[in-house]
């Protein structure tokens, strides 16, 4: 159904039936990318999620925001990249214009404000690096 509003969802990609989407012409989902129950994609802007990437249970992309600088309050659509192999875990939050880079982890209730490095776990809110994450050796075929 996606897909016929505009989503650019790769075939292998899995998408739970409680998961929110606001506007599916502005999503792009990789290989192997999963949103998991209760997913939030609040696109207002484009978002893209990564190869084998994984949000979970509650997870909220919120790719929208205003302009607090002005009185009338415009809307903002800045986009968010999820990278390749990352994980946001139960209950994250990552706001506009964000960039999570590759091999990311988010730790479970986190909020991300900032674009993240790539092969790092990142935990709090807000989220801030804790340590360097190991490149997992690639799955056997």
């Amino acid at each position: 159904m996606l897909r016929r509003f505009g989503a650019t969802i790769a075939p292998d990609c899995t998408i739970r039936p409680t998961v929110h989407i606001e506007v599916p012409w502005l999503l792009e989902m990789d290989s192997g990318a999963t949103l998991g129950d209760h997913a939030v994609v609040y696109n207002l802007g484009r978002v893209r999620i990564g190869k084998r990437t994984t949000l979970s249970q509650y997870a909220h992309l919120c790719a929208g925001s205003h302009d607090m600088t002005r009185a009338d309050l415009p809307l903002l659509r800045p986009p968010i990249t999820v990278g390749d192999d990352c994980w946001l875990a139960a209950d994250t939050f990552v706001g506009p214009g964000v960039t999570v880079a590759d091999g990311t982890v988010l730790g479970a209730r986190s909020s991300l404000f900032t674009d993240t490095e790539p092969w790092s776990l990142y935990v709090g809110s807000p989220a801030k690096r804790l340590r360097a994450r190991a490149k997992p050796a690639p799955a056997p075929t």
